[in-house]
């Protein structure tokens, strides 16, 4: 029973974390310009 508690609380946390990160909406800015690197650097 306590696992069956456990689980819904979890639930429920995560059902109000995702409620309110989706009221805050997009966060403000923008992207940057500049490309993220994806090459690996040689080796010496």
């Amino acid at each position: 029973m306590r696992a069956l508690i456990a689980a819904a609380t979890g639930l429920a946390v995560a059902l109000v974390l995702v409620f309110t990160i989706t009221a805050m909406g997009t966060p403000s800015g923008g992207t940057s310009p500049k490309p993220l690197l994806t090459t690996v650097p040689a080796h010496p």
